[in-house]
C-alpha cells in the first residue's frame, strides 16, 4: 500500500525522478525487437519504429505530460554521443576498404548528402511550411546526436525533427533494399554506404545484419554525413537568409 503513493507521484511527474522513463523506453524497445522477431524481422517494420509506436500508445493511456516524459528520458539521450563514436571500431576493421574507395566516396558524399536535405526543403516549401518546420526538416537524413544541434542551431523543433529522423530511417532502409534487388546490386560497400548516407542509424543497424563490411560502410557514410551536414546546412541557411 505504501508504494501506490510513489507511483502515482512517478506517473503524475517522471521529471521529478528518471526511472520511470527510462523504464518505460527500455521496455518499449525491448517489447518492439520481440515484435519485430515474431513478425520474420521485416525490414518494413524496424524495432524502433515498433517501440515508437509502443510508447507513443502507452504515454497516451497513462498520466503522463510528454514533456514530463521527454525531460526524464534525457539521460538516455546522453548515451547517443558514446554510441555513435562507438562505430569507429568497425570503421577500423575495414580501413584498408574504405582506402580503396576513397575517391568514389568523396565524389558521391557531398552529392547525396546536399540532395538529401534539398528535396526536403523544396517539397516543404511548395507545400507552404514555415521556417521553423523547415528548419526541422532540412537535418532528417543525419545522425541523432549531431542532428539535434543543427535542429537547435536553425531555430527548428527537436520533436518534429525526430519525426522526420524516423520516417526518414525506415523509408530509406526499405527502399535501398528495394533498388538493390531492382538492379542486382550486391556489393556491400555501395549498400552499406547508401544505408548510413540515407538511414542514418536505422540504415546502420540493417547494414551491420548484411555483413560486417556493409557495416562499417554504413558507419563511414553516417559520419560523413553528419560532419558535412552540420558544416554546409547552417551556411546555406544564413545565406538564403531562412
Amino acid at each position: 500500500m505504501n508504494n501506490v503513493p510513489v507511483l502515482q507521484t512517478l506517473l503524475e511527474s517522471p521529471a521529478s525522478s528518471p526511472v520511470l522513463a527510462i523504464a518505460l523506453t527500455l521496455g518499449a524497445f525491448l517489447s518492439g525487437s520481440w515484435i519485430f522477431r515474431r513478425m520474420g524481422s521485416p525490414i518494413w517494420a524496424p524495432p524502433v519504429l515498433l517501440s515508437a509506436m509502443l510508447l507513443s500508445v502507452t504515454l497516451a493511456l497513462l498520466p503522463i505530460d510528454v514533456r514530463d516524459y521527454r525531460t526524464g528520458a534525457q539521460w538516455l539521450t546522453v548515451l547517443l554521443g558514446p554510441a555513435t563514436v562507438a562505430l569507429g571500431v568497425p570503421l577500423y576493421q575495414q580501413m584498408h576498404h574504405i582506402r580503396a574507395l576513397w575517391r568514389p566516396i568523396l565524389c558521391t558524399l557531398p552529392l547525396a548528402a546536399t540532395l538529401a536535405a534539398v528535396y526536403a526543403l523544396v517539397i516543404a516549401g511548395l507545400l507552404g511550411a514555415t521556417p521553423e518546420v523547415l528548419a526541422s526538416l532540412a537535418p532528417k537524413s543525419v545522425t541523432a546526436p549531431i542532428a539535434i544541434g543543427i535542429t537547435e542551431q536553425l531555430g527548428g523543433s527537436v520533436s518534429l525533427m525526430m519525426g522526420g529522423l524516423l520516417i526518414t530511417g525506415v523509408v530509406a532502409t526499405l527502399f535501398v533494399d528495394l533498388l538493390a534487388r531492382w538492379l542486382s546490386v550486391s556489393d556491400e560497400r555501395v549498400l552499406g554506404f547508401a544505408l548510413g548516407l540515407n538511414g542514418h542509424a536505422i540504415g546502420t543497424a540493417r547494414a551491420f545484419e548484411l555483413g560486417s563490411t556493409a557495416g562499417a560502410f554504413a558507419s563511414l557514410g553516417m559520419g560523413l554525413t553528419g560532419v558535412f551536414t552540420a558544416l554546409m546546412l547552417p551556411l546555406a541557411f544564413r545565406w538564403i537568409g531562412a
